[in-house]
């Protein structure tokens, strides 16, 4: 198996073989949450209209979006973990609208075999799902800028249990805290980003499954997938 990285939305039109679209803080921490609380499934989209539009059409659907980081006015979850987790999500389906993270499952999409969403808390179950694939290549796409580090460190632990090479979550959720992006972060002082949503995030394997990204009918639905055994 041959494991690349490849950064930022560039990096996801480029992506072959097994596409892992990294997204950290916070698009692919939003869904895992809102799959682990019951969403059926979470639909990705470039466009905050387009989000809007979609939600009209699936009943009991939410919509998560925001743009450049910022809060939307008229739409209440901004891309939080913390605020998914406290809903109920059975019966619903999330719409996400981000940046980064859902701008990168759409363009991998187009270039890619297969698309897994990736953050910490889905690390361990992201890779026995790729390794179950027994792909060629993987490509692990860092979403979020240069200066996003949690990317780059789930990057290395995921390319790490890939591999079957030493892989430390300690080491990676350390690095993490000792930037100055999570300086900036924890501070709360960045609208609609709320500290909880930090710890959170860095919850490494909380939950146990991956989030595959498939394409029905022009939409990217995000489903919750359990590694099969072996």
């Amino acid at each position: 198996m041959e494991v690349i990285v490849q950064p930022g939305l560039e990096g996801a039109a480029r992506a072959r073989g097994v596409a892992v679209v990294i997204d950290v803080f916070r698009a692919f921490t939003v869904s895992a949450y809102a799959l682990a609380g019951g969403a059926a499934e979470c639909l990705l989209v470039r466009d905050v209209d387009d989000a809007v539009e979609l939600a009209r059409q699936v009943p009991n659907a939410v919509v998560s979006a925001e743009v450049d980081g910022k809060p939307i006015p008229g739409i209440p979850i901004s891309n939080s973990p913390a605020q998914v987790a406290e809903l109920d999500w059975r019966g619903r389906t999330l719409v996400q609208r981000t940046s980064a993270g859902t701008q990168g499952a759409a363009a991998a999409a187009e270039s890619a075999d297969v698309v897994m969403a990736a953050s910490l808390v889905v690390a361990g179950a992201t890779a026995a799902a790729v390794r179950h694939l027994r792909p060629d290549l993987v490509t692990l796409v860092t979403t979020g800028a240069t200066d996003h580090v949690e990317d780059a460190a789930c990057a290395e632990l995921l390319r790490a249990l890939l591999l079957g090479e030493p892989a430390d979550s300690d080491s990676a959720v350390e690095r993490i805290r000792r930037s100055e992006r999570y300086a900036l972060l924890a501070d709360g002082s960045v609208p609609g980003f709320p500290r909880q949503d930090l710890d959170l995030a860095l919850a490494v394997d909380r939950f146990d499954f991956a989030q595959r990204v498939t394409v029905e009918a022009g939409v990217l639905h995000l489903r919750a997938e359990v590694p099969s055994a072996g």
